[in-house]
Formats: C-alpha cells, structure tokens, sequence
C-alpha cells in the first residue's frame, strides 16, 4: 500500500528532515511540523524545488503543547486532502544523572519523548478512525530495550514507554484497520547525537535514514536500523547487567 499523504513531526532537523527528503523524492505529500518554522520554510523550498509535483505542507508546533497538536494535525491535513501515515518523531535528547539535581533536563526528556508522544498518537488514533484507516510509525530507540544509568537514563525511560505504547497498539489493531509500526534507531547522525561518545557505532544521516524509511515502508510491527549491528548488540543490552551499559550511554 502506497501512503501518499505523510505527516512527520520533528521535521526542521535530523531524522525528521532526513525522513521528508527520502520521501520527496518518492513523489509523496508530505505535512511537516516543528517548532522552527524558518528551517520547515527552507526545507519546503528545497524540497518543492526539487519534487515540483508533490505538495509540502508546514506549521509551527511545539509538541508539549498539548492543546494545539490536534488543531494543526488537522490543519495540515487538510492542506493535503486527508493523511495516511503519521510519524510521532518530535524529540529531545536532554539528560543527566537521576539525583544529580538536574530535574528539569529530565523533565523535559520524559515530557517531549513520552508525554508529548501519546498526545500525537491520541490525535492521530482519531483521525484514522475517521478516516477508516492509517499508518501510525512511532520513533523510538535502541536505548529503549534497557535501563541506563548516567545521562541517559531519562531518555532511556522515555524511549522504553514509546515502544511499550507501540506494543499495545500493535495488539489492539492486530486486524486494522490502522498500521502501527515502532523504529527503533541506533546511532545516526543528527544534532541530537551530535554529542555522543559512541562515535564508532554512528552512521550517516542519509544512510541511517534510508534504512528508517525502507522499514517504514514495509509497515514492520518493529525494526531497529540499522539492523547490523544493533539486533545482535540490543540482544546483548538485555543481557549485560546495568552496570555494564555504560558504553551505550
């Protein structure tokens, strides 16, 4: 089945932008939020420039707040005739230590990657049921299959709840008519993982993004990207007991 009418939140940057070039250039219609809209400007044009026969929709959203994420889910989509797919992307990679003293960064990680997130699925859920059907992609983690102490241990509990979400909704709409995937990337450039340490394991932003997009596509229930060598590695993850996990951090 061919979703030609995409909404991708996060989309100024990173994945987000990454996801809307890959998809450009397979001829979709693509609605693109994030809160700066001056990049969704420029990402428009480049995109319009190059896919002269797709139409890119964009607004400002700022996915924390709550009550404006179904106005301008809808708004887009109705600049673009309806939706068939909805990535739940909008994210932050903020964290320190639990107990450190720095609960706003945590906060603010489990707000946006988890709050945030079921706000974008309640409001995408809706409009599915509407419309009778829908391919819902939720952006998880890797880091998501294991606790982590140090500064990831907000995000990892905040990626670990998006796949859990993705998990019950795989099984309440086991028949459809709506299409849950979660993806679950490893290392892939972007600005969030700008500063990690995990350098060796890191692959391009077009190539990481290809392989998110390719698994989209086949509407898998589950996919890490890339494959090699994060399913051999998020298997061990499980194994190695927390103190060991460092590394991953």
């Amino acid at each position: 089945m061919t979703r030609q009418k995409i909404l991708i939140t996060g989309a100024s940057s990173g994945l987000g932008a990454g996801m809307a070039r890959q998809f450009a250039a397979k001829g979709r219609d693509l609605a693109l939020c994030a809160r700066r809209v001056d990049r969704l400007d420029e990402l428009k044009a480049e995109l319009t420039a190059r896919h002269p026969d797709i139409t890119v929709a964009v607004a400002a959203l700022d996915v924390n707040d709550h009550d404006r994420v179904p106005t301008v889910f809808a708004e887009l989509a109705g600049e673009l005739g309806g939706l068939d797919r909805v990535i739940v992307n909008a994210g932050v990679g903020k964290g320190a230590p639990l107990g450190s003293g720095n609960l706003r960064a945590n906060k603010a990680t489990i707000e946006t990657n988890l709050v945030a997130a079921l706000v974008q699925i309640e409001t995408a859920l809706e409009m599915f049921h509407t419309s009778g059907s829908g391919h819902l992609v939720l952006i998880s983690s890797v880091l998501g299959n294991k606790g982590l102490p140090g500064v990831k241990a907000a995000y990892a509990a905040s990626k670990a709840g998006v796949s859990s979400l993705g998990e019950s909704l795989r099984g309440e709409y086991a028949s459809g008519p709506i299409t849950v995937t979660v993806i679950e990337p490893g290392y892939i450039e972007s600005e969030m993982t700008a500063k990690s340490n995990s350098t060796m394991l890191m692959v391009d932003n077009e190539t990481g993004v290809r392989k998110i997009v390719a698994a989209i596509e086949r509407e898998t229930g589950r996919a890490i990207v890339p494959g090699w060598p994060w399913v051999p590695l998020v298997a061990l993850l499980k194994l190695l007991p927390p103190r060991f996990t460092t590394p991953f951090a």
